[in-house]
């Protein structure tokens, strides 16, 4: 499958159902979105998009602000 052909019949599907065309480039990014949502580490992320460095996952670090909150909590929980 080539860039072309998936960019070709996103907007096939778009014309077709009326939604809104997005850039496959975007989906990319809700697709990080979501596993970190779900909890996934920046290097797990980073192997599945193969990002060369962690650093660049890190670009999405807005997306990760309550994950510190959350490991001190599991921390607190964990101790008794």
């Amino acid at each position: 499958m080539t860039k072309h052909f998936l960019a070709h019949e996103m907007e096939r599907g778009c014309r077709a159902s009326g939604v809104k065309r997005i850039r496959i480039h975007d989906i990319r990014h809700s697709h990080v979105s979501l596993l970190i949502e779900m909890g996934f580490s920046a290097l797990a992320i980073a192997e599945r998009m193969g990002h060369e460095a962690v650093d660049i996952t890190y670009r999405y670090a807005h997306l990760f602000p309550t994950k510190q909150d959350e490991m001190a909590a599991a921390l607190d929980g964990a101790r008794g």
